[in-house]
């Protein structure tokens, strides 16, 4: 039930969570030097990870420090299929996992002891704790985006005014359905925003918000769905609705940073900035290393390479953020994100296995809500 599910969110909040992971005290010795040579000493390592870029990261990894490692792009769904298989069979290829799904990384793979975080101890004082247990390597920006040909600036400022008849229809993103990420932004909405959520229909309406759903965010999900969203398959074909050049008609978009590169190739998507109560938010991929890896030191390495500038390029021109507050993203990145990042809503681990557990009642508040 819904009101059960909220009581465990106030429980979660107020309790100290653990996920019995293993990770490095910033008091802790550290020597890279002598993580580097016992790499060295140790079998290849094999590291999966949703974008295909992990392969040229991989690849420069090795080159850098003569450390064999393998790229592999597979999605999360089929990561941790074969993480959890092989942790049963006790026969580890997938030594490392930049996993783009915490909850199911969380509930699936760190409670069962098939895998777990490593946080780099010289690196511990430049991460928030909220990204350190378990380690966020980066995150990944979802940002409210308009059409730059059609509009000077963003036409909407604040997010209530989705719910209402002018953007019936007009509002482009991933069915919620077919995306777990989504229903887990609104399950952090309601964990860790929902007096921001109250605050903005009263900054919008000059009144406050009268539900009788269990919180704000459910009121306002419940009627966002209800102004029958247009739902697509994936990014692109959402960036395609809201920044197309020839298009004509007016969208907005809930949109990866990634496609604003897309620009370059005259798509006019802009940024929203400035939206109450957020911008967008982001989704974390995890690192973890299997446990039971034949090569310990090489899959440290590795997801230290990951939390430094160099580790990150590939991935940081996308507009993906390091979790190390030292590493920034590269002044091409085209979306500009990197200008507005404190209006972007981080993921708080602290409740992942709580969206985890959440993600069928998100789907059924939006389901039965859902209006073409």
């Amino acid at each position: 039930m819904r009101l059960s599910r909220t009581l465990i969110s106030s429980l979660m909040l107020s309790a100290s969570v653990s996920f019995g992971v293993a990770s490095a005290s910033a008091e802790e010795a550290f020597n890279l030097d002598a993580l580097i040579a016992a790499a060295k000493k140790e079998a290849p390592i094999t590291v999966y990870n949703s974008s295909g870029k992990i392969v040229a990261q991989a690849k420069s990894f090795s080159e850098k420090y003569g450390v064999q490692a393998t790229g592999i792009k597979a999605n999360a769904p089929t990561t941790l299929e074969i993480a959890i298989r092989e942790a049963q069979a006790n026969n580890i290829k997938a030594d490392v996992m930049i996993l783009l799904d915490a909850p199911a990384g969380i509930s699936q793979l760190i409670e069962t002891g098939y895998a777990e975080s490593w946080l780099p101890a010289d690196l511990a004082k430049d991460i928030p704790a909220i990204f350190q247990n378990p380690l966020v390597v980066y995150q990944e920006p979802n940002v409210w985006s308009y059409n730059t040909a059609l509009n000077e600036s963003c036409p909407i400022t604040n997010i209530w005014q989705l719910t209402e008849p002018k953007w019936k229809g007009k509002v482009a993103m991933q069915d919620p359905l077919g995306k777990p990420s989504y229903t887990d932004w609104f399950n952090q909405l309601e964990a860790h925003a929902d007096k921001k959520i109250a605050d903005a229909y009263q900054a919008q309406y000059g009144k406050p918000l009268e539900t009788s759903e269990d919180s704000a965010t459910a009121a306002w999900v419940k009627a966002f769905a209800a102004n029958g969203p247009l739902l697509t398959d994936s990014d692109g074909a959402a960036a395609e609705s809201v920044g197309a050049p020839d298009t004509k008609e007016n969208f907005v978009g809930l949109l990866s940073t990634a496609k604003f590169r897309d620009n370059k190739d005259g798509m006019k998507l802009g940024l929203c900035a400035g939206i109450n109560p957020y911008s967008g938010w982001s989704y974390p991929s995890l690192g973890l290393i299997a446990k039971g890896t034949k090569s310990p030191n090489s899959a440290k390495l590795f997801i230290h390479y990951m939390m430094t500038e160099e580790g990150m390029a590939a991935q940081a021109i996308d507009g993906k953020m390091s979790t190390n507050k030292t590493v920034g993203l590269p002044a091409g990145e085209p979306s500009g994100v990197g200008k507005i990042v404190e209006q972007i809503q981080p993921y708080d681990a602290s409740t992942g296995k709580q969206d985890w557990e959440a993600r069928q009642d998100w789907q059924d508040l939006w389901a039965l809500n859902y209006k073409k």
